[in-house]
């Protein structure tokens, strides 16, 4: 269940699609009395769940020219059936045209009633960020509008809809493929500057959302002509008098106050401040070198002069980050966290994901390193560097400061079916090798009632040593390179007070990028490192002035070898579980609560959103003899597009060690990069895995009583709810990303896999490195947080270890 308070710098893209809501969506034939136009519609039903939630009534249909199926349409007539909740406070409904129904990098149609009239905009987004308007080619008539007191219902043609382009990002589906996979989202209320609509701007979608599979099946028809001659009526508009967006929703900001780089040279400079980059800049600082961390988000915990908090932590040194109730957060309001130039949910504030994330803290699963990592990275040899990540941060399964763990029924209640059912119970870090059929409490992070992680352990050591200097809010271009050789960072100022120029390293010294998977791959591809097809399409962007030559590109592959956990939801109800409501403690949290986690670190407010366990993981040998690893978070929360029970849990299963399929990331001439090809599913032994684990773990519960299925369906089997999942980032991503700059020795330059050597060092140069999950070979069987750590102590080592590079 993940909401959503505003519509724009918020994880909208995460929210707006789920996987299992193509159930939800009835379809039917439908003939337009006034026009005799014939759809075939899908709406938003109930379904037969008893608590199934009540969801608000949205239809769509679509006509398509009578040849959609052979050749490829460029437009189709629509209808939407929108509700209205209140005609007094106008709110909107919208669809996405995208490939999976995603927002991101999508075509998206928000229409609305006012004053007896029905408007349209079209918007786009390439990431987490507020959808501006569409630029691109696109034309909207409309053909007919009815508005009564409940819902208002527009027909109307779409040119060039089904193909976009906004700057250099371009996007199409394709009517010859039989099937669409559309979005929709809508809202209540919260909508402004109703008769502009290149003006207006949207409140969060309280009113439902999700994605549904469209069969083209019995869309198309020989009238399409003479209905599209139909279309001839645009609404008029009024601009005269506006309101201004809030700050958090300004689509073109002022150009940013910058602040010119000191003029220091430095050892090491390590680019982004997260998981890898703060254990590292930690380590080569404390060797004795001069170090300067260099981080494009904010601040985010208290402890480094955050001030992102809701009112019940003012006069408190607290932020949102630092209370692990509150990391649901994240999901509601991203607004200045989330990173604007991906079009996955990653972390742009000091910490990274260390300091959004749940804080689940694994230590490895011995296969993690020696199923996927090459010689030199075997779990024999990363055992000194485990030892010294946990001995600063031990992790703890039962963070409240009183030593008792709160709000335990959904725990007790799955326990009390895998206990007997020949699941065994572990203390999962005390045992890290136990990974097959085995179940536990969940272990975090979390130190003294608060988030600890790197944060709290490792960057304040850093920040004690004069030879080490930390930079918030100033961003990266590129390593300026001359051939083999980096000799320093270019800045780019994102931001007032941010940092501009260039700052060198030393003779001996290098650059690291540590910037995550996403960020680390674009820095690269900036830097003249990567694919040529990716490099030239950095050349004709707003890099081109200042871009390496192309006669000193490596040519190495970047943004290959793009992995995630493939996330796959079940849920479940049973009487016993009871739902705690983390979201409403951003705002009202409960006050016992409140005053036990202000006065003592205790309660339920020190446990992770939203309650999450039991963890379990279970080993599947496929029928290729390949065994892969799953993991499945168990978390008391459901999906109110699925259900409303407050006694539903959700149990999401990560696809880990072992998966086959891969995936690639690309980076668009607007310098934001996404996900080109999801690395979900490829390999047919990736999906059996799936559906097998699915059938232990329900085997696993079968003997609970009172114990109910919601998804799978009672009626319907495993693998045909499996194989009717959507597949792709938007409705099956974890946000686990790994693998864009894989580490090994086969170097990528002549023919081989790996953009870094074993020693982190990036192919064919001198002294450019990168420390982060992008060079992580293969996924982790869970969360990733403590590996990537563990992996910057032993880069650590082994940058420190080489050869000082030759001048």
């Amino acid at each position: 269940m993940k909401l959503l308070r505003q519509l724009g710098a918020t994880a909208i893209a995460a929210s707006l699609c789920v996987q299992q809501c193509a159930a939800q969506m009835a379809e039917a034939p439908y003939t337009d009395a006034k026009t005799g136009i014939k759809f075939n519609t899908w709406s938003t039903t109930n379904g037969s769940d008893p608590e199934a939630a009540s969801v608000a009534p949205f239809t769509f249909g679509l006509s398509l020219p009578g040849d959609a199926l052979t050749k490829d349409a460029t437009e189709y007539i629509g209808i939407l059936r929108c509700q209205i909740a209140d005609s007094a406070t106008p709110g909107w409904c919208g669809l996405s045209h995208g490939q999976s129904g995603q927002m991101t990098q999508a075509l998206l149609l928000m229409a609305w009633q006012h004053s007896g009239k029905i408007y349209t905009s079209f918007r786009f987004t390439s990431g987490y960020s507020i959808p501006g308007v569409y630029s691109g080619n696109a034309t909207l008539t409309q053909i007919s509008s009815t508005i009564t007191p409940n819902e208002f219902e527009l027909i109307y043609r779409c040119q060039g809809c089904f193909s976009w382009q906004q700057g250099s990002t371009k996007g199409g589906v394709s009517t010859t493929d039989g099937n669409l996979i559309l979005g929709r989202a809508a809202a209540k209320s919260g909508l402004h500057n109703p008769t502009c609509p290149d003006k207006a701007f949207f409140g969060f979608h309280n009113n439902g959302y999700g994605q549904w599979g469209a069969s083209l099946e019995n869309t198309t028809n020989a009238a399409y002509s003479t209905w599209a001659a139909l279309a001839t009526a645009t609404p008029t508009t009024d601009c005269t008098t506006l309101e201004p967006p809030p700050p958090a929703q300004t689509t073109q900001p002022e150009a940013p106050t910058c602040v010119a780089a000191p003029a220091k040279t430095y050892d090491y400079i390590v680019v982004g401040g997260g998981a890898g980059g703060i254990p590292l800049a930690d380590k080569l600082s404390q060797a004795g070198k001069t170090v300067l961390l260099i981080e494009k988000g904010p601040p985010s915990s208290g402890r480094w002069n955050g001030t992102m908090k809701p009112g019940w932590l003012t006069g408190t040194n607290l932020t949102r980050f630092d209370v692990p109730g509150l990391c649901n957060e994240i999901w509601v309001d991203s607004a200045g966290i989330a990173c604007t130039d991906t079009d996955q949910m990653a972390g742009c504030v000091l910490g990274g994901g260390t300091a959004v994330n749940a804080g689940l803290w694994w230590k490895p699963n011995p296969r993690d390193w020696d199923y996927n990592f090459p010689a030199g990275w075997k779990s024999s040899d990363l055992a000194g560097a485990t030892k010294r990540v946990f001995d600063r941060i031990p992790g703890t399964w039962h963070p409240s400061q009183d030593g008792k763990l709160y709000r335990q029924e959904g725990f007790n209640t799955l326990v009390s079916g895998l206990n007997k059912t020949g699941w065994t119970e572990v203390i999962p870090n005390d045992s890290p090798n136990l990974k097959n059929h085995t179940y536990g409490h969940t272990t975090f992070m979390f130190s003294n009632g608060e988030r600890g992680g790197p944060l709290a352990t490792y960057l304040v050591s850093a920040y004690a040593r004069e030879n080490f200097n930390l930079w918030t809010g100033s961003a990266v271009r590129r390593a300026v390179r001359t051939g083999s050789r980096v000799t320093g960072v270019e800045l780019e100022c994102l931001s007032d007070g941010g940092y501009s120029g260039i700052v060198n390293v030393s003779a001996n010294g290098g650059v690291i990028f540590s910037a995550g998977t996403f960020g680390s791959a674009k820095l690269l591809l900036r830097s003249g490192i990567g694919p040529a097809d990716q490099l030239e399409v950095v050349a004709g962007s707003a890099d081109a002035e200042t871009f390496i030559a192309k006669d000193q590109w490596i040519d190495l592959p970047v943004g290959y070898n793009l992995i995630d956990h493939l996330d796959t939801d079940l849920i479940i109800t049973h009487p016993d579980v009871v739902f705690y409501d983390f979201y409403e403690a951003w705002n009202t949290p409960i006050e016992t609560d409140k005053v036990d986690y202000l006065s003592n670190r205790t309660g339920i407010l020190t446990q992770s959103a939203p309650n999450i366990g039991p963890m379990i993981w279970d080993e599947i040998k496929g029928s290729d003899g390949i065994v892969r690893q799953l993991q499945w978070t168990a978390r008391v929360e459901g999906n109110d597009q699925i259900t409303t029970s407050k006694n539903a849990m959700t149990l999401s299963q990560y696809l880990g060690v072992g998966v086959v399929s891969r995936g690639r990331m690309s980076i668009t001439a607007d310098l934001d990069t996404n996900v080109l090809l999801h690395p979900y599913l490829h390999d047919a032994f990736d999906k059996e895995a799936v559906i097998i684990g699915i059938k232990n773990l329900m085997a696993g519960l079968s003997i609970i009583p009172n114990l109910t299925w919601v998804l799978p369906p009672a009626n319907t089997t495993v693998e045909a709810w499996v194989d009717s999942l959507i597949v792709s980032p938007s409705s099956r991503r974890s946000n686990h990303w790994m693998g864009t700059a894989k580490l090994g020795y086969d170097d990528g330059r002549t023919g081989g896999s790996a953009v870094v050597d074993v020693n982190t060092k990036v192919y064919g140069t001198d002294n450019l490195f990168v420390v982060d999950a992008s060079i992580f070979p293969g996924i982790s069987t869970g969360n990733p947080s403590a590996m990537i750590v563990i992996a910057a102590e032993q880069a650590s080592q082994r940058i420190l270890a080489l050869s000082s590079p030759k001048a």
